[in-house]
């Protein structure tokens, strides 16, 4: 009973939504909408209790000064600033939250976009001497191209072949068609995840 209880309820919801979107009835639509408000509920319980759990965690790091407990006091204190924040009644319209987006967040991301181009720049490098075959080579030369395309040169500036078509050519029609087969993928991955739990073969809620 405990373990049937759950995959029914799992394969019974799972149902409802499915009907719910395929069948134009009101009352589908509506427990359709109900249960998907409840699953936004859910999660968002979920994020408040991963929320606390992250300050339980540094407060912890923080009274027993471990490695690092310095950059876990950042980290709360701009977590508790960020949400005193938010809760003002302007919300996120709040110019505070707003400074704090461009002036700490904004650069933070910056500075990670900027370390991981170096770091592929030279993990790519890395690459094409330990494997040079034509797909390390390949790889390296895009890379090369699409920093040529969106870096100013020294005494040159921006190059206007390269930033004006080989750029736009490899980032929208190269890297996007990749990115869209990526996320076909996923979404097969997906439905296909889905249909297993509906079936019951799956049972990531606990049941075997």
């Amino acid at each position: 009973m405990n373990r049937i209880l759950p995959a029914a309820t799992a394969i019974a919801t799972g149902i409802l939504v499915l009907l719910g979107y395929f069948i134009s009835l009101p009352i589908l639509a509506d427990l359709r909408l109900t249960l998907l408000g409840w699953a936004v509920i859910l999660a968002a319980f979920a994020l408040f209790v991963g929320v606390i759990n992250l300050l339980i965690v540094h407060s912890s790091k923080i009274s027993q000064r471990q490695k690092g407990w310095g950059y876990s006091f950042i980290l709360i204190i701009a977590l508790v600033v960020t949400l005193a924040i938010g809760f003002l009644p302007t919300g996120y319209r709040d110019p505070g939250l707003s400074f704090v987006f461009k002036a700490i967040q904004l650069p933070v991301e910056a500075s990670l976009i900027a370390v991981l181009t170096i770091t592929l720049t030279y993990s790519s490098i890395r690459l094409l001497r330990q494997r040079p075959n034509l797909f390390s080579i390949l790889f390296v030369v895009l890379a090369l191209l699409i920093l040529l395309g969106t870096a100013p040169l020294p005494l040159l500036g921006y190059l206007p072949v390269m930033g004006a078509t080989l750029r736009p050519f490899i980032a929208q029609v190269l890297a996007g068609g990749g990115a869209r087969g990526i996320l076909i993928g996923v979404a097969l991955g997906t439905l296909t995840t889905g249909l297993r739990i509906l079936f019951g073969a799956d049972r990531p809620y606990g049941g075997k």
